[in-house]
């Protein structure tokens, strides 16, 4: 499986790696709800389970995906100052729909 991420968003993931809620955990990046041919994807704290693969970004954070969703394999995670600060996930090859 494969994500991407930019400068922006892995500043903002280290800091939610930072923090005291984040002891022993890591960064999931999830399917929210399915339609038809897209996704929407949303990110949490979690542990790791029997069904996910640990995906180690060029940024130095490791994302957990689910292998079963193949809606996961590829996002890319990006965060933007402007025109307002917000996340956004995409994976162009399931659509181009997010949630942040």
């Amino acid at each position: 499986m494969n994500c991407k991420i930019n400068r922006n968003a892995a500043k903002v993931l280290k800091k939610m790696l930072e923090s005291e809620e984040a002891e022993g955990k890591m960064i999931r990046v999830y399917v929210t709800h399915h339609h038809g041919d897209h996704a929407h994807y949303d990110i949490k704290l979690d542990t790791p389970t029997e069904h996910d693969e640990i995906v180690h970004t060029d940024k130095g954070i490791d994302i957990l995906l689910d292998k079963r969703d193949e809606y996961l394999d590829g996002v890319w995670i990006q965060y933007f100052y402007v025109p307002k600060e917000e996340m956004v996930i995409t994976n162009t090859s399931k659509g181009w729909h997010s949630h942040h």
